[in-house]
């Protein structure tokens, strides 16, 4: 497909400093920290304490069932919001939806430090407790999407791959910020503090995080891509029918071309990209570390150790993954990364099965930064460039979230199920070759898009 250049904006339109592009980095960082930072915050809190607190008058193993399924709702809602959201960014611009989304999130994990327990008020807290978590989902379901779309769209087209890999630097610290702190509570207190208060200490002090948070967005400015195109009057996007009059009015080949292209085959691409990364991530980061402590009867330290190990490599391979991505493009990265993971799979879970405690850390510190980490950098930028300006946040925030729930929410159930079954571990790499495979598929009729000028409103193919 051949590029068209930009059209001619007024002056100053569409033009950004040094210091704006840092600006729209740290914010876009900071939202995805506090974004996965909120996750792993309520989930290890549902692991440990919630099922007591919210939940006490049920059966143990019945409590911390009903407290993980609080924890489920929020995915739910993720997809909700990235729907609702989605629109409104191609609408009325990613730097509002930012604003909207960040508060939401940081209001509703602040207040859980503040609910009532079981014993103060009843029935009310645990209802309490999901009212909040679907909120906290709903404005987490387009965060990622909408700080890729700005990173990307306020990137120079040479960096684009670089600067949009903060995005995935940002779920890295948040995760790792999050487990640092339940883990010096849990080493500080006794049980019974923990239970009495200071649970409450890491929903609350993310009070903090979210002041910083929506101060930096309230003077981070609107994206240039966003203002620069042609469908776009006073600040709000025109309806398919107005573009349609002024396409006819204009005879603008780009608005008849945004207009009448066929939908859903970038989208389904996407789809496919997802899933290697997302599927991968659910069984190193999640289904291994049980896999190694119930199944193979290691400490639990071992899976935790490594995937902290791993997140601590990944703020090297990350970058390096945008940078060589700008260097050589989007579909040698795929193709490598895919082929790698592929390869690397079975070898994985020989290592990890051996029990040698340093050949299943290096396993899963490889395993981590080659199929999950890796393939979340270059996907980032892919997928803005991939999509039209028109539909590109709501496509985006859609692929990650589909994906999010069918590979990530649903693959350690299938993994526990298969292992379980077969008594063997030949199941998980097949998953992973899997997952990797549909992503190659999807890299085979995927163009090449790097450096694509993001200000056209179709679609790559």
């Amino acid at each position: 497909m051949t590029e068209q250049a930009p059209p001619p904006t007024p002056a100053g339109q569409g033009e950004r400093s040094t210091r704006d592009l840092t600006k729209a980095s740290v914010s876009g960082w900071l939202g995805t920290a506090m974004e996965f930072m909120d996750f792993q915050l309520y989930s290890l809190a549902a692991a440990l304490v919630f099922n007591q607190i919210f939940f006490p008058d049920l059966n143990p193993a019945i409590g911390l069932i009903a407290a993980m399924g609080t924890y489920g709702v929020g995915y739910v809602a993720r997809l909700a919001g990235a729907v609702y959201f989605g629109r409104m960014g191609d609408r009325l611009g990613p730097k509002k939806v930012l604003f909207i989304t960040v508060a939401l999130m940081g209001v509703s994990t602040t207040l859980i430090g503040a609910l009532p327990t079981y014993q103060q008020v009843g029935l009310l807290a645990p209802i309490m407790l999901v009212g909040l978590r679907l909120a906290q989902g709903f404005g987490a379901g387009a965060e990622i999407a909408g700080a890729t779309v700005m990173l990307a769209e306020y990137a120079p087209a040479r960096r684009r791959g670089f600067i949009a890999s903060l995005v995935c630097l940002g779920t890295n610290s948040g995760t790792l910020g999050a487990s640092a702190i339940w883990a010096v509570l849990v080493f500080a207190l006794s049980e019974a503090e923990l239970l009495a208060w200071g649970w409450r200490i890491p929903f609350l002090a993310s009070a903090l995080l979210l002041l910083l948070a929506l101060w930096i967005r309230h003077s981070v400015k609107e994206s240039p891509v966003f203002e620069q195109r042609e469908d776009i009057v006073d600040g709000v996007a025109m309806s398919r029918e107005e573009l349609a009059a002024t396409a006819v009015e204009k005879d603008t080949s780009t608005l008849e071309a945004a207009l009448h292209q066929r939908k859903g085959r970038a989208f389904l691409i996407a789809l496919g990209l997802r899933f290697g990364q997302a599927g991968n991530s659910g069984i190193v980061q999640t289904f291994l570390v049980g896999y190694l402590s119930a199944t193979l009867l290691m400490d639990g330290s071992v899976g935790t150790s490594a995937i902290v190990y791993g997140s601590l490599l990944g703020f090297v391979t990350v970058p390096l993954v945008g940078v060589l991505g700008d260097r050589f493009g989007r579909r040698p990265l795929y193709f490598c990364l895919t082929v790698a993971s592929m390869l690397f799979a079975v070898p994985m879970m020989l290592m990890i099965n051996s029990g040698d405690v340093v050949l299943v850390t290096v396993a899963m510190v490889v395993g981590l930064n080659l199929s999950v980490l890796g393939l979340f950098s270059v996907e980032s930028v892919t997928m803005a460039e991939l999509f039209g300006a028109r539909t590109r946040f709501t496509q985006l925030a859609l692929a990650k979230e589909i994906g999010g729930v069918l590979a990530t929410a649903i693959g350690p159930v299938l993994a526990a199920t298969l292992t379980a079954v077969t008594g063997s571990w030949w199941p998980l790499a097949a998953m992973i070759i899997t997952y990797s495979l549909i992503t190659l598929v999807s890299t085979y009729f995927m163009p090449e898009v790097r450096g694509r000028d993001l200000v056209r409103l179709e679609d790559a193919v």
